[in-house]
């Protein structure tokens, strides 16, 4: 099937439920990602901050770029002119630097916070307990030019299904928590980014709003070369 025949075809199993298709585009041609956007698509994720910025500045500027992978604080600036949502920020003082950025190009940055709910080893990712503290520090209220949209998770990689439906669910109740208790009157936060090719339907059914997806539309990756 072609690029366009496998968005439509997410589209239609994804049906009425109110989900943003989130094509994962990292590794991917130009070619592959112009080939999307002709079909009409406009949100892309990317895991690798050069790689997005290259992309950038040679294809449409009415796509909207999600950065999707871990995020080091001195790479921020190269994406703060431009980025549409960063789902991965793990710290605060990362959240800091995004401010900072934020500020420079006289913007708001929406940003999801990562949330570690995953049975394996990680380096990334808040826990439950350090994404409230966060909420609830008088430094996060000084960030004025950064706004929490949402949460992310990414479930463990088993072919345990009711393992990954128990971390999703999870995911969707501490959601639900931070939102009584922090967002309650913010109707911005509204986002749980989780779920991709191996897990999507199981991340829908338990609330995700946005599911990433990369190979099972572009097909193989095509393992793209930042130009010199």
């Amino acid at each position: 099937m072609s690029i366009s025949a496998n968005i439509t075809e997410f589209k239609k199993q994804i049906g009425p439920v109110d989900v943003e298709l989130i094509a994962v585009s990292k590794t991917q041609s130009i070619e592959k990602i112009q080939e999307a956007y002709d079909a009409g698509h406009r949100i892309f994720g990317e895991n690798q901050v050069q790689e997005m910025v290259d992309k950038y500045e040679h294809l449409p500027k009415d796509i909207e770029w999600h950065l999707i992978g871990h995020l080091q604080s001195n790479k921020v600036k190269y994406i703060a002119p431009f980025v549409k949502l960063i789902h991965s920020v793990d710290s605060l003082k990362l959240l800091h630097e995004i401010n900072k950025q934020a500020l420079k190009n006289n913007r708001v940055i929406d940003c999801l916070l990562q949330i570690y709910i995953a049975d394996e080893e990680t380096k990334y990712g808040l826990d439950y307990e350090e994404a409230i503290e966060l909420l609830r520090s008088d430094e996060f209220a000084e960030l004025k030019n950064v706004r929490i949209v949402g949460i992310m998770g990414i479930a463990t990689n088993t072919n345990n299904q009711k393992q990954i439906k128990e971390e999703f669910y999870e995911l969707a109740t501490l959601f639900k928590g931070l939102k009584l208790a922090y967002f309650r009157k913010d109707e911005a936060f509204k986002e749980i980014s989780m779920g991709m090719s191996a897990d999507y339907k199981i991340a829908i059914e338990q609330g995700s709003t946005m599911i990433r997806i990369g190979s099972a539309i572009f097909g193989e990756r095509t393992y793209f070369k930042i130009k010199d």
